[in-house]
């Protein structure tokens, strides 16, 4: 006998949630780290072919000393049935046991997020019609919101699965960009791309989003996209932009233009703002390898003396640090000792956390030693056991290239 009508939906992608039309069994604001979260994402997401005994005592209990596991097994069950009892899903135990295997009992239908998105994913690469394809790849990447049970990485089911959605996703995603870049429908790729980049971030799908907006002619959409991901690469993970991203940004560059302007207009654009005048000047990296390239055969042409610098944060031990919010904060305090102990014409970029490169123009290695010097004056506080190295090499001629 039902006491409801409603189907169980289970969200596995991202926070585990579990409701049954308006009741909530288990709530996005809790991370499901209990035996009965447990046993329910097992056996919900495991269908009809249900759990073996062995393997959800396992699950459940792990290596952990339980005198009878079976025994502790048997009460999880009995009192996970009486819950959800006690929510009125119905009047009977809805987990039962078929010899040595533990299964839903089917009677309640379960909406399930991971097998709509495989069964989603596979009716997609099975279609012959174009638009049944991509009609299906965009709802099953939409219907992916993270990644599978995302609190439990270190269960072994878990990672597995997670890795076999991960792969999938890539997959769906690829191809459906394929087919949407052959049809020019910018619109859907560079939402696609987002997407992509929120639910799996540091996996360059932003480069998707970019070569949308460009062929939209949304240049500036464009280049706040790169800042913001070379930002969000280089907080979160101490990366420069990846090469792939290099490259679309080089390849899409020249199809950057501009509108008809008067050269008052565009000397006054191109100049910076009053606010941002002092010290080196600090750029992300593309506009610094430009820079470089440019200065690079300023050297060869006229002589001119330019040095490029590397400054590293290293630990006590001179090795240099790789993580950690210590280096985080030494980072930001070499970017403002840098940025003071350079003139108006040297150029900053921070290459990773705990690294700066420095271009210092018109000058000799001896006053490469004082820009040292004056950093780690600036930079060194009270007993720091932390400090700078610093190498230094010219720019331009043979050697450079």
């Amino acid at each position: 006998m039902y006491v409801t009508d409603k189907p169980i939906k289970a969200k596995m992608f991202g926070n585990f949630e579990l409701t049954c039309g308006d009741i909530s069994l288990m709530g996005a604001s809790k991370t499901g780290e209990s035996q009965f979260a447990y046993l329910m994402q097992r056996l919900l997401h495991a269908g009809e072919a249900g759990v073996s005994r062995r393997e959800l005592a396992h699950h459940l209990f792990g290596e952990r000393d339980v005198l009878n596991v079976y025994h502790s097994l048997r009460n999880v069950v009995y009192n996970a049935n009486r819950r959800l009892m006690s929510l009125g899903l119905a009047d009977h135990n809805l987990i039962i046991q078929t010899k040595d295997i533990y299964h839903w009992s089917g009677e309640i239908p379960v909406e399930e997020d991971a097998s709509e998105f495989e069964r989603l994913f596979l009716a997609a690469e099975a279609a012959e019609d174009e638009d049944e394809k991509i009609r299906d790849y965009l709802k099953a990447a939409y219907l992916c919101q993270g990644e599978f049970l995302m609190h439990q990485g270190a269960v072994i089911w878990v990672a597995q699965e997670a890795k076999r959605y991960r792969d999938m996703f890539i997959l769906c995603v690829e191809h459906c960009a394929s087919l949407l870049r052959n049809r020019t429908d910018w619109e859907q790729l560079a939402q696609l791309g987002l997407h992509a980049a929120r639910i799996f971030p540091l996996s360059d799908w932003e480069a998707l989003t970019m070569e949308a907006y460009v062929a939209l002619g949304k240049y500036d959409d464009a280049r706040q996209l790169f800042e913001d991901t070379t930002d969000f690469y280089l907080r979160e993970q101490g990366l420069r932009p990846t090469e792939k991203m290099m490259e679309l940004l080089e390849q899409l560059g020249d199809g950057m233009g501009h509108s008809y302007g008067f050269l008052e207009e565009i000397q006054r654009d191109l100049g910076e703002r009053p606010e941002d005048v002092g010290g080196g000047y600090v750029c992300n990296y593309p506009v610094f390898r430009g820079i470089y390239r440019t200065l690079s055969r300023m050297v060869e042409r006229t002589g001119l003396s330019v040095y490029l610098m590397l400054c590293t944060v290293v630990d006590s031990k001179g090795n240099p640090m790789r993580e950690g919010p210590i280096l985080d904060r030494l980072t930001v305090r070499l970017k403002e000792a840098i940025i003071q102990s350079t003139r108006y014409s040297d150029i900053i970029n921070q290459y990773s956390t705990g690294q700066y490169l420095i271009l210092l123009n018109n000058t000799t290695m001896e006053n490469c030693e004082v820009v040292q010097k004056r950093i780690n004056e600036r930079f060194l506080t009270g007993r720091q056991r932390t400090g700078a190295v610093f190498h230094v090499k010219g720019v331009g001629g043979p050697s450079d290239h």
